[in-house]
């Protein structure tokens, strides 16, 4: 049996700090998926006074630009929150294991930080799309889906690109966390800022296009919302190869093609 080994003061620091950080971000991850639940069961009754049925009543008044593109870009990143967490959970693990001194404590929340700026920016975008789209009457019923016919598009074009090289090329960046951090590791905050930003360009470039499903399952489902970031994370997980994009690719268009054909 292996003698027993102390920890000495600063691994036992690190241990605790460590800690807290998945902590706060698993916490931040479950109180935005509570959110989302309680909008959509908001957005589906759409009674009485509460913080979330006021908070649809604004997302359904497309015609007021500035109060619905303010509720929907508050949606959109929070969503973008509880999907994307779990996602960058792998990339923060091997983070900390590579940023191991005295002064690092607070590296991981800047690079959390810059990864989720990222994906916050994309929110924006997102949400004067959602706009343009409201505003057209493309998305329809309680959880703003499309018609069939240009939800089964957005299938197919989620699964053309997942076909592409581009596509293969940001995944890797997202699935290998020690290839990306030797290839852009900076020292200090600043560094660890700038590379969770880099990295959520290159999470971004993998899953815009997934992202677009939304829309297509319905900008409120939660389970669109679900099944996506389990499949984003799994996607990141799952041993690498062309088989990851290529199967899912060809079973979105299976599916866009086949809503054609019944609708």
């Amino acid at each position: 049996m292996a003698p027993f080994v102390p920890l000495n003061e600063l691994t036992l620091r690190l241990r605790i700090q460590q800690f807290l950080t998945y902590f706060a971000l698993i916490a931040v991850a479950a109180v935005g998926w509570y959110a989302l639940i309680e909008t959509e069961s908001a957005m589906r009754v759409m009674r009485g006074d509460g913080i979330f049925v006021e908070f649809m009543r604004m997302m359904m008044t497309p015609s007021d630009a500035a109060r619905y593109l303010g509720a929907t870009i508050v949606m959109w990143v929070v969503m973008m929150i509880a999907m994307m967490v779990p996602a960058v959970l792998p990339m923060l693990i091997v983070f900390r294991k590579l940023d191991r001194g005295p002064s690092s404590a607070f590296d991981p929340a800047f690079f959390v930080f810059g990864y989720l700026s990222a994906w916050s920016l994309f929110s924006v975008l997102a949400a004067g799309l959602q706009w343009i789209l409201h505003d057209a009457g493309w998305l329809v019923g309680d959880l703003l889906a499309m018609r069939s016919y240009a939800a089964a598009s957005v299938l197919i074009l989620a699964g053309a690109y997942q076909l592409t090289p581009l596509k293969e090329s940001c995944l890797e960046k997202c699935r290998s966390p020690m290839g990306f951090f030797l290839a852009n590791w900076r020292k200090g905050r600043r560094g660890a800022l700038t590379m969770g930003l880099h990295h959520g360009l290159f999470c971004i470039g993998c899953c815009w296009v997934l992202m677009l499903i939304m829309f297509a399952g319905g900008a409120m489902s939660v389970l669109t919302m679900a099944l996506l970031s389990a499949f984003i994370l799994a996607e990141r997980l799952l041993p690498p190869g062309p088989w990851v994009t290529r199967i899912p690719g060809f079973a979105l268009i299976c599916l866009g093609l086949y809503i054609v054909v019944v609708a």
